[in-house]
Parts: C-alpha cells; sequence; structure tokens
C-alpha cells in the first residue's frame, strides 16, 4: 500500500510551492538587510517565473478533477485553471506589494532621522561623518528598494503577457475591484 503523503516528484518537486511553506515575519531589520529583502522578494516573484508551467498544470489539475468528479460544469477547464492561476497571481502580487511598501516606509523613516540626528551633531565633525556615512548607505538602500517597484511593474507586465498568450479569453471578476485593477495597470 503506497504512503499517502508521498513527496512530489518531476517538475511539481523542483518548481512547486514547498510543501512546507514557512511564513516570513518581516521587520524593520528585514528590510534594512538588501540580501534579504531581495531574497524573500526573488521567492515571491517565483510564481510570475514559472506561469507557464503553473497554467499547464493547473489545466491538468482541474482536467483530473473533473474527470474524477465526472461532471461537466458549465466552465471550461481552460478557464477554471486560469481563475485559479490569476488568483494566485493577484495574492501573491498583493503581499509583494506589501513588503515593497513596507520596507519603503522603513528605509525613508531610517533615512529621516538620520538626516535629524545629522542636523543636532553641529560642531562634532567625527560623528557628522559617521552620520553621513550612514545616510549614504540608507540612500543607497533606499534606491534600492524604490527600484524594486519599477521590477515589480516588469515583472506583472511580463507575467501578464504570458498568462494572456494562454488565456486569451479570460477577465478577472467585475465583483474583485482590485484585482481588475492589478489587472489593468499590468496592461500598460
Amino acid at each position: 500500500m503506497p504512503p499517502k503523503h508521498s513527496p512530489p516528484l518531476g517538475s511539481l518537486a523542483l518548481q512547486g510551492p514547498s510543501p512546507h511553506l514557512q511564513t516570513v515575519h518581516v521587520s524593520p531589520s528585514t528590510c534594512q538587510d538588501l540580501s534579504l529583502f531581495k531574497d524573500i522578494l526573488r521567492e515571491y516573484r517565483r510564481l510570475d517565473d514559472t506561469i507557464t508551467m503553473r497554467l499547464n498544470r493547473a489545466n491538468a489539475a482541474m482536467r483530473d478533477q473533473q474527470r474524477e468528479l465526472d461532471r461537466g460544469s458549465g466552465e471550461s477547464v481552460q478557464n477554471q485553471a486560469c481563475a485559479y492561476l490569476w488568483r494566485e497571481l493577484v495574492e501573491n502580487w498583493k503581499r509583494r506589494t506589501q513588503l515593497v511598501d513596507y520596507c519603503t516606509k522603513v528605509v525613508d523613516q531610517s533615512l529621516k532621522e538620520k538626516r535629524e540626528t545629522l542636523e543636532e551633531q553641529r560642531g562634532d565633525l567625527k560623528q557628522q561623518r559617521m552620520t553621513q556615512a550612514a545616510i549614504f548607505a540608507d540612500q543607497v538602500k533606499r534606491n534600492q528598494v524604490h527600484n524594486e517597484l519599477t521590477v515589480e511593474n516588469i515583472v506583472r507586465k511580463r507575467a501578464v503577457e504570458a498568462f494572456r498568450s494562454r488565456c486569451q479569453y479570460f477577465v478577472p471578476p467585475s465583483t474583485d475591484e482590485e484585482a481588475r485593477r492589478l489587472w489593468e495597470a499590468a496592461q500598460r
């Protein structure tokens, strides 16, 4: 008798979501560590990078579900797969937007505080130089974090293009305003 929880094999094991999901707690220190910040974004962007394969897998899963249930729903397997993947994309985009927005605020606040500290250090040249170096480092972080907004737009456009190539007739549900807004923004 095969085990009930066998490990994923094939492309699912390589590109699918990890069966052991890890919750990432983002803190100001996460935003200050550019490597960690970019690693988290890279993981979140994995869904966008593997969209074609995920559409293929979602189509196959929906067909299998339909066969197992032996029912003919009014909606095609392709439409079901597209709707499923669209929901995944939108949720992932929301999480990434929250992360970038949060880190933008954290880095901007840190920069503001250091500039205020610099104003208070009149007369202490050594402290001023150290604070100016910290301000420069924060400006680099700020630019990197803000650049992620541009990268995010590029990633979304590319994902929507791939999505639309496979889901030509898909339109986000009119009941989900945010999803429609994201859809329209990615089209520009």
